[in-house]
């Protein structure tokens, strides 16, 4: 027997890097997923393939999560499909590199707006189609929420925002059985990480030099996490924030 089987989940921003990932392993683990997305639509439809032909179960789903309407319709097309939910990956986000003298009302809302007001929309939605005993959120912040970079004010606020989310919604939630936690990974190789520049280069190699386990993470290495928080192995868990970051 699976660790997930049986269980719905959905993962937000899963067409391509952690997210896709995550939603890879949870698959594989038994869990029929439903891979949200925002604008790749042929990268959520290759997940589902890729989780497909390997015996899972599994839907793409287009829905932008900082919009209310749009997580409304997420949610309900999750129930109309599978008919309950059990686990919330909330993965989607972005990160923009700013100065402070480059930081503008629109650069700030677009980063809080997705990473922080879009957690909680779902948040609040996935809740909602928990059944009686309970369920799993499982945030995906960072490490820079309490070690943030330069030009990064924004991005790392958003990511300690959803540090102390996490923590908020877990005595919130704890009464109905409902278990939130984050994970806060380090330099992790991804899509977004090379269109960024932070792959191949002296950023990286700066980063491998302060990291005992010598590498940057890759995106199992968080999916992996994933699975524990989502499956009974982690049941007496909830509140909690686990950096992996190789030692970093």
């Amino acid at each position: 027997m699976k660790k997930l089987d049986g269980k719905i989940a959905v993962v937000t921003g899963a067409s391509k890097g952690i997210g896709a990932s995550i939603a890879k392993h949870l698959a594989a683990e038994g869990a029929a997923v439903v891979v949200n997305y925002a604008f790749s639509k042929e990268g959520a439809d290759r997940i589902v393939d890729e989780i497909v032909s390997t015996g899972g179960k599994a839907i793409a789903v287009q829905a932008d999560v900082s919009k209310r309407v749009e997580v409304e319709q997420l949610f309900a097309k999750t129930q109309q499909v599978f008919g309950r939910l059990d686990i919330l990956v909330n993965n989607a986000g972005i990160y923009e590199n700013y100065s402070l003298e480059d930081i503008t009302e629109q650069r700030f809302h677009k980063q809080f707006d997705l990473n922080v007001l879009g957690l909680l929309l779902t948040s609040q939605q996935g809740v909602k189609h928990f059944g009686a005993e309970g369920g799993n959120i499982i945030n995906i912040s960072s490490l820079v929420s309490t070690i943030p970079l330069p030009n990064s004010s924004i991005y790392s606020a958003t990511k300690a925002a959803v540090d102390a989310i996490t923590k908020s919604l877990a005595k919130e939630l704890g009464s109905r059985n409902i278990r939130v936690n984050a994970i806060n990974p380090s330099l992790v190789e991804t899509e977004g990480t090379h269109l960024a520049g932070a792959i191949g280069n002296d950023f990286q190699k700066q980063v491998e030099a302060q990291t005992p386990l010598g590498r940057i993470g890759q995106p199992q290495d968080i999916a992996l996490a994933a699975v524990f928080f989502a499956s009974s192995d982690s049941a007496w868990i909830t509140g909690e924030t686990l950096v992996i970051s190789g030692g970093f």
